[in-house]
């Protein structure tokens, strides 16, 4: 068949009716998820405007409201007159971010780099659906499991105060992550040409100079790329966190340097807490009233976490991108 016969075929084909429904259907799917995309966000923008006073009014809507400065200045959340900063909760939330940031990005680096240069098949096989089963495991579980037995377990080392804290919700959420991290880690070392591995054998180089001096930096982009999915996976995080930090929400002036110190001091890391998901379930959960501050406060939270998680994705598929370029 030549070349002309072969394309004529398959014009005639893409136009039958069974290509062209085929073709629709999965148009329709893909034109459903960006619909869904988009009417979230601008749920989110159209409620979060009715709780700001400067733009409450372009929607119609009376009554109390709360200024941005208030909103993002402010060093305690509450629901009354000025104690409307949401800057508490951002605090929190990433505390318990950095936090599980350092269990599960060296864990997850090292399990991946055991799994792609090290592991034997029959190794690979226990253990890759061992972390797809801990990957499974309910968060609310996670968070049971944290109030259960790592609160009593730091609680015995350092004198936990109480059922809540920052460290157990920390310990918790790195677990979670973890086979985020590994996972992609993992794919990203195993799409690395066996070549370059020859190339550092034939140099003389031993197994662990060829998995760290080669195989890692030439996968970079794929390691960075799980960091950063992990990141805004344990941002979003509910239950777990808010079982495991409580319900206090703590005091953060973001005006001043020493709040930002508390960030990274070990013992602010014992007291409870609250995040940005968790003030979210407190509204919801509460005895709020439909249209009011509370409840338009809800969607001002969310926008912030959706914005900020929304940047944690745009930035991990920019360093993708910026160095995929540099080992095609």
């Amino acid at each position: 068949m030549s070349g002309d016969e072969a394309r004529e075929l398959t014009r005639r084909t893409q136009n039958s009716s069974r290509e062209l429904l085929a073709k629709g259907f999965f148009f329709a799917c893909a034109a459903l998820s960006v619909l869904t995309t988009l009417s979230i966000i601008a749920l989110l923008v159209f409620e979060a405007a009715k709780f700001f006073s400067i733009s409450a009014s372009l929607v119609g809507v009376e009554g109390p409201t709360a200024t941005v400065t208030e909103f993002f200045t402010g060093s305690e959340w509450g629901l009354q007159g000025p104690d409307l900063g949401v800057m508490p909760l951002v605090a929190v939330t990433l505390m318990v971010t950095i936090g599980s940031g350092l269990i599960a990005i060296p864990l997850g680096v090292a399990t991946a780099l055991y799994l792609s240069e090290y592991a034997s098949e029959s190794a690979r096989s226990y253990l890759k659906p061992a972390l797809e089963i801990l990957a499974g495991v309910p968060s609310i579980i996670y968070g049971i499991f944290a109030v259960a037995y790592i609160t009593p377990v730091l609680d015995s080392l350092f004198g936990v105060d109480g059922l809540f804290n920052v460290a157990s919700a920390c310990i918790v959420v790195g677990i979670m992550i973890l086979p985020m991290v590994a996972s992609v880690s993992e794919d990203a070392m195993q799409a690395v040409p066996d070549d370059l591995r020859q190339a550092g054998y034939g140099m003389g180089a031993t197994k662990y100079e060829v998995s760290t001096g080669i195989v890692v930096p030439a996968a970079i982009s794929g390691i960075f790329s799980s960091f950063i999915l992990a990141i805004s996976r344990a941002i979003g995080e509910t239950m777990a966190v808010t079982l495991a930090t409580g319900s206090l929400a703590r005091e953060f002036d973001p005006t001043r340097l020493s709040s930002y110190l508390t960030l990274f001091d070990p013992e602010s890391y014992l007291e409870p807490g609250m995040t940005m998901t968790a003030a979210m379930i407190q509204l919801l959960t509460g005895d709020i009233t439909g249209g009011g501050l509370a409840y338009r406060s809800l969607f001002a939270v969310g926008l912030v976490l959706f914005v900020i998680t929304l940047a944690m994705n745009v930035l991990s598929d920019l360093i993708s991108r910026r160095y995929q370029e540099d080992y095609q």
